[in-house]
């Protein structure tokens, strides 16, 4: 079965139609929806513009991309057309957490969008994640301690700017400093910019145009790959109160003004 044949079944079966009902929708003839699904004929490309046009899936992905594997929830809406988000589902309809390992962080940048470069990462499936679209990504180095270099993170997709919440950590594709992972502080609203902050202070705080931020992961669980020892824990204990003292540094500082 060619892709374009499962993709008009699926978005016929995913909208509840009948091969008639789809036919009447679409201004087509009930046998041409039939020969479409059943491979016996080809449709036109007037036809797959007509498709795309109600669908609001742009054609190209309509004849490459198989719609089921990624499932009805993988499109983010920009302008009036559904984009491909490549989120990938099992057989029972649960999102696969796809994880991107070391070596694939450099290809990370190039092929985040492209669902075929995102199928052949390797997979995952964690049941008490939050609802949402996760993925896993790997830590590089020391800016996020107490978390190990070769530890990963899972994070939760953030597709509204406005959902991001300072104090929190995140992971980020950018146009120019590839995949990061920093607390961030939203000054949207003051310069139209993130501040990517290290939890590590010998690492210094810079920040990012929210125009060149390609992607964003908010931290929901993290999965070592090395045993903590007793200096990790103090050293966590110590990062923990002094984020939260700077946390009350800032309340009074408002106190104040």
């Amino acid at each position: 079965m060619s892709i374009i044949q499962k993709n008009i079944k699926f978005i016929r079966s995913d909208r509840g139609f009948s091969q008639g009902q789809f036919a009447e929708v679409l201004n087509w003839s009930k046998s041409q929806v039939g020969a479409y699904e059943e491979g016996r004929a080809s449709p036109p490309i007037e036809k797959l513009i007509q498709l795309s046009d109600y669908s609001k899936i742009p054609v190209d992905i309509l004849i490459r991309h198989d719609l089921k594997k990624s499932g009805s929830t993988s499109f983010i809406d920009i302008g009036n057309q559904r984009v491909l988000f490549p989120i990938l589902v099992d057989s029972d309809n649960e999102n696969l957490i796809e994880v991107v390992p070391v070596k694939a962080t450099a290809g990370y940048l190039a092929g985040y969008d492209d669902p075929e470069y995102i199928e052949q990462l390797q997979k995952i499936k964690l049941p008490f994640l939050p609802t949402g679209k996760h993925r896993a990504f790997p830590i590089k180095g020391d800016s996020m301690l107490p978390m190990k270099d070769g530890a990963f993170v899972i994070g939760r997709f953030i597709e509204d700017r406005s959902d991001i919440k300072s104090g929190r950590t995140y992971v980020l594709v950018t146009l120019n400093d590839g995949m990061v992972y920093k607390r961030v502080l939203n000054n949207i609203g003051l310069d139209g910019s993130l501040l990517l902050v290290s939890d590590n202070k010998s690492y210094d705080a810079y920040s990012v145009p929210i125009d060149e931020v390609l992607e964003l992961w908010e931290f929901t669980c993290s999965i070592n790959t090395q045993e903590y020892n007793e200096e990790d824990l103090k050293l966590s204990s110590i990062l923990t109160l002094f984020n939260e003292l700077g946390v009350e540094l800032k309340a009074l500082e408002k106190m104040i003004k």
